[in-house]
């Protein structure tokens, strides 16, 4: 009787049923649908991100920094020619180096407390340069800078300290430059001055000459002191702990505490010490490592906050061979990344309550500074309408300077009579107001 039925169901199969049937018959009583559904969900850095809780204030400080960033680079482009202005015409070719999406026209007329617009009285082109207060605020943040090299320079040596041979990559350190407060010119304005500290052996490549044993602590061990004196906790409970601040909203699953807890109490090697990083056996430990030097690496700079990519430069001389990305989506409670901005930016959560850095500095008040005279926009300020006259020499081409095509780059407002008071509005009561005509 079985090999009856044996014989049948191969006959059937043999005589070219439909693919479905085969499914059926290979997958028992359940079809290939009903298989394929009930596969077990994938955790990925990717569903991370998607399912993350979100920092609505980290995520519009982002998107305001952006702004700002674009100001600055279109700044950068005016002080490099002759006079400190350019043309309209000269920045339009310029938009996409800056990553402008709109015509420049349209961004230059969203701020005039930042850019003045006029009409050159020889050339009769419209022209552009930056206001007098905003050239004051960013000579505020040159000289904070240069007031506060001694500080920079001592967190310089702790990440010279933190790295594996002393010695780090120039250009990592340039592109970081900004995030932890050095001037542009940096290898020939700051390294000079300190020979008995740094040295470069190599083209690209500052090494650190003498150690000091007394910058070789981490500022989460400063946390545990407090926290330890303060709160009487026990050094086991301490030792290891790094401080956590959940988002609002955010859910803890069920087992996490628990897991969390045993996490804290575990031991790590600590970012200023050399015994030797063995990843073999020691997982856990090891991510933990990596977790504490991207800690410290955070916290040593001004603003607490980096694009992620940038932390990849320093995987290697770090030893911290781990997804940068995992890592910080993995620890939500030490760690932020926000997406908003075209990047990828991780922020220290303990160092931010409500979109502002808990012990500001003065290069970040410099830099809130220019970032609340982006948030003012078109407030306060008497605007007088477009250049009509202007606007139709354009397209009609009678003036030989706006020969060709336009791009409606040159319908821009000129604005008369501006009220010269300095901005005093506070940024956390500009972030409550919505601004449509601030959104590029």
């Amino acid at each position: 009787m079985v090999m009856a039925l044996g014989t049948f169901r191969l006959a059937i199969l043999q005589t070219g049923p439909s693919r479905r049937l085969r499914e059926a018959f290979l997958w028992g009583p359940f079809n290939y649908n009903l298989q394929k559904r009930w596969r077990k969900p994938v955790d990925s850095a990717r569903t991370r991100l998607e399912n993350r809780t979100r920092d609505l204030r980290l995520d519009k400080l982002v998107d305001q920094l952006k702004k700002l960033n674009l100001v600055l680079s279109l700044h950068e482009l005016m002080s490099n020619q002759r006079k400190g202005y350019a043309s309209v015409q000269l920045l339009s070719k310029w938009k996409y180096e800056v990553g402008l999406n709109i015509p420049v026209g349209a961004f230059l007329s969203k701020y005039p407390h930042i850019f003045k617009i006029y009409t050159h009285p020889v050339k009769k082109n419209v022209c552009c340069e930056v206001t007098q207060k905003m050239k004051d605020l960013i000579e505020k943040e040159a000289m904070a800078v240069s007031e506060a090299e001694v500080a920079t320079v001592r967190r310089l040596k702790k990440l010279l300290m933190i790295s594996t041979d002393g010695s780090l990559n120039l250009h990592a350190l340039w592109l970081i430059r900004k995030e932890l407060g050095l001037p542009d010119d940096f290898r020939n304005s700051v390294l000079p001055n300190y020979p008995g500290d740094f040295t470069i052996v190599s083209p690209d490549t500052l090494q650190l000459v003498s150690k000091d044993e007394s910058l070789a602590e981490a500022e989460v061990e400063k946390w545990r002191a407090k926290e330890y004196a303060e709160k009487w906790l026990s050094e086991f409970e301490t030792k290891y702990a790094f401080p956590v601040h959940f988002p609002t909203g955010f859910k803890i699953e069920k087992g996490s505490r628990e897991k969390l807890k045993n996490w804290q109490r575990l031991p790590y090697l600590k970012p200023y010490e050399k015994k030797g990083v063995n990843r073999v056996g020691n997982v856990e430990r090891f991510e933990k490592r990596a977790v504490g030097v991207l800690h410290e690496f955070l916290s040593l700079m001004v603003e607490k906050m980096i694009p992620v990519e940038r932390v990849s430069h320093f995987r290697r001389d770090f030893s911290m061979e781990v997804n940068v990305r995992e890592l910080i989506l993995k620890h939500p409670g030490i760690f932020y990344m926000s997406t908003k901005g075209g990047t990828q930016t991780v922020f220290l959560r303990e160092a931010y309550r409500r979109g502002c850095l808990v012990e500001p500095n003065p290069v970040y008040e410099a830099r809130r500074n220019m970032l609340e005279l982006v948030l003012l926009g078109r407030r306060n300020t008497n605007s007088v309408g477009c250049v009509q006259e202007l606007a139709e020499r354009c397209n009609e081409g009678s003036n030989e300077l706006f020969a060709g095509t336009c791009d409606g780059d040159w319908a821009v407002s000129i604005f008369e009579g501006r009220d010269e008071r300095s901005p005093t509005a506070d940024v956390s009561d500009m972030e409550v107001q919505s601004d449509e005509e601030d959104q590029d």
